[in-house]
C-alpha cells in the first residue's frame, strides 16, 4: 500500500460552497444523500458509504473518537459552532486549491470565504443557466438578450477559471450537438423572453445550447454535469468541439465511469471527474479507481470532492481519494508493476497537476508526493 495521506496536495477541481447554518440531525443526514432529500422512513444516510466515511474520517478533526455516534458528533459539531466546526475540518483535507461553483442557491460560502476557512486558494466557476437568468433579468428586447449575454461571457472569462452547465444533456445536446443557426437562436430567445418572469429559469434547449457555443467560444474549460446519465451521450458534442481547443471536463457520471473514462480516452479534449465514483463509494472507492484507471489516460482525470454543502463532504472526498491512489498504486508498486517514481508521478497529476495544467492555475512549490511502500 502507498501512504499518500500526508503528502499529496489536492486541486478540489469541482466543488459547491459550505453552509454557513447550524444543521439539526436531519437536515444533517439529509445532505449526506445523493440528492439532498430525506431518507426512507426507519433508515438512515449514516447507513451509507458516504456516511461510514464520514464517520470514520471526521470525528478526529473535531477532537472525537472515530467512528463515535452521530447524535454525539453532530452535538460536537454544535458546541464548535459552524464556522469554527467548518475551519478545522476544511483545513484537515489538505486541499491547496478549491474550484467553487457559485450558481447553487442557499446560504453556501463563495470563493473568498472557502478560501479563508480552508487556508487555501479558491477561484469561481461561473454556472452558464444563472449567468443567462441574471442577464435576461436586465434585457427587455432579443437584441439586448444576446448583446449583453455575449459580453456578461466574455466578461466573467477574465476572472473565472471554467464555465459549468448543469442542463446540457437533459435538453437535448446530445440530439442536437451543433451551435445553432441566428434565427434560430433569435426566435428561442424571443420566445423564452415572452414567457418567462423576473427570475425564471433557462428552460429552452435552444438557447441553452447557443449558450454552451458561446462559452466554449471563449476558451475556458467547459464542466458538463452527467449526473447519472450515461457520458457517451455527451460524445456528439465531444466530436462537435474536438478542433476548436476548449477542454470539456465530464463532471460525475458515476455509476456510469468506465464511460466517461472512455470518452476522454478518445478524445484529446475530453476529460474526467473523479468525484462522486470516488468519494460516493467509500471502502469500495478503490476497486472503482482501478477501474476508471484501466481506461483513460493518467493526463485525463481530474480529482474533485464533489462536495455540496457540508465540509465533511470535502473531507470525505480528499481522504477517501488519497487511500484509493494509496491503495491501488501502492499495490501496483508492491507487485513490480509499477516503479516508485511512476506511482508519486501519477498520483501527483491526479490529485493536481491535471488540474493545474487544464486550468491554467499557477504552480505552486508544494512538495513532491512520498508514497512510501508499507
Amino acid at each position: 500500500m502507498i501512504d499518500a495521506a500526508s503528502s499529496v496536495h489536492l486541486v478540489d477541481q469541482y466543488c459547491q460552497g459550505v453552509l454557513r447554518t447550524e444543521l439539526g440531525l436531519g437536515t444533517f443526514e439529509a445532505r449526506l444523500g445523493p440528492a439532498a432529500a430525506p431518507a426512507a422512513p426507519g433508515t438512515t444516510f449514516f447507513d451509507t458509504q458516504t456516511g461510514f466515511a464520514v464517520r470514520r474520517w471526521c470525528p478526529p478533526l473535531l477532537g472525537l473518537e472515530p467512528h463515535c455516534p452521530p447524535a454525539r458528533y453532530l452535538a460536537r459539531r454544535r458546541e464548535l459552532g459552524v464556522l469554527e466546526a467548518g475551519r478545522r475540518l476544511l483545513r484537515g483535507t489538505g486541499i491547496a486549491t478549491y474550484l467553487v461553483d457559485t450558481g447553487p442557491p442557499g446560504d453556501l460560502a463563495g470563493p473568498p470565504e472557502m478560501a479563508a476557512a480552508g487556508a487555501a486558494d479558491a477561484r469561481e466557476i461561473v454556472r452558464l443557466e444563472l449567468l443567462a437568468e441574471q442577464v435576461a433579468d436586465t434585457s427587455g428586447t432579443v437584441e439586448a438578450l444576446l448583446a449583453n449575454l455575449a459580453e456578461a461571457v466574455h466578461g466573467v472569462a477574465a476572472s473565472a477559471v471554467a464555465f459549468t452547465s448543469v442542463a446540457a444533456v437533459n435538453e437535448g445536446l446530445a440530439q442536437a450537438p451543433e451551435a445553432p443557426g441566428p434565427g434560430e437562436v433569435r426566435g428561442a430567445a424571443g420566445r423564452w423572453l415572452a414567457a418567462r418572469r423576473v427570475g425564471g429559469p433557462l428552460d429552452d434547449p435552444v438557447l441553452l445550447r447557443h449558450l454552451l457555443w458561446v462559452a466554449v467560444a471563449s476558451g475556458l474549460p467547459l464542466q458538463l454535469h452527467v449526473g447519472v446519465r450515461d457520458p457517451m451521450l455527451l460524445a456528439p458534442f465531444a466530436e462537435a468541439t474536438a478542433a476548436l481547443g476548449t477542454d470539456l471536463v465530464l463532471l460525475h457520471g458515476y455509476p456510469y465511469h468506465r464511460n466517461a473514462a472512455h470518452l476522454a480516452s478518445a478524445y484529446p479534449h475530453v476529460y474526467a471527474d473523479l468525484g462522486p465514483a470516488i468519494a460516493r463509494t467509500g471502502a469500495r472507492a478503490a476497486a472503482v479507481l482501478a477501474e476508471i484507471l484501466e481506461l483513460a489516460p493518467f493526463g485525463k482525470l481530474l480529482f474533485s470532492s464533489g462536495a455540496r454543502g457540508l465540509p465533511e463532504l470535502h473531507v470525505v472526498g480528499a481522504r477517501t481519494f488519497r487511500e484509493a491512489v494509496g491503495q491501488v498504486l501502492g499495490g501496483w508498486v508492491a507487485d513490480g508493476a509499477w516503479s516508485r517514481p511512476d506511482a508519486e508521478r501519477v498520483a501527483a497529476m491526479l490529485a493536481s497537476g491535471n488540474a493545474r495544467r487544464v486550468y491554467g492555475l499557477s504552480e505552486r512549490r508544494l512538495p513532491q508526493p512520498r508514497l512510501p511502500v508499507a
